[in-house]
């Protein structure tokens, strides 16, 4: 089977390095039709280097400087976070700890605080088991 799957693969290939650099062909001599493909292969072959894009897709505009908008708070958090590593002369890894930590504080704060607030709302209805493992897992993610 593997064997098989190879074959077809070199086979294609030859035949698109043979049109890449054979001459247009003249009206007199039928084009070459693609094999049709008898074999499904369980990993897809590469594509050869002529099925690539000709040129990348263009970059998007940047935005006028006079829509200037206000930083969201992630924007802002970042900004301080790095200036507090700048403050403390971290570089490297200690730097990049750091960051990571600073940046995910406030998400477990966030986290922490609608799991409070989950919990005493269960506590206030009386559930348990099964109802009450429903409603925090409904709570927690709205």
């Amino acid at each position: 089977m593997k064997n098989v799957i190879s074959a077809t693969v070199i086979a294609l290939f030859a035949l698109a390095a043979q049109a890449q650099t054979a001459p247009a062909a003249s009206p007199a001599v039928p084009a070459a039709k693609p094999m049709p493909a008898t074999v499904t292969a369980t990993k897809p072959a590469a594509a050869p280097a002529a099925a690539a894009p000709a040129t990348p897709a263009p970059a998007p505009a940047a935005a006028p400087a006079s829509d200037a908008k206000e930083p969201t708070k992630q924007q802002n958090k970042m900004k301080t976070c790095n200036a507090d590593a700048k403050a403390k002369d971290l570089k490297g890894d200690e730097r990049k700890k750091f960051m990571s930590e600073c940046l995910s504080a406030s998400k477990q704060e966030k986290q922490q605080d609608k799991m409070k607030t989950c919990n005493a709302d269960a506590k206030a209805k009386d559930l348990k088991g099964d109802e009450r493992k429903k409603f925090m897992s409904s709570c927690l993610k709205g």
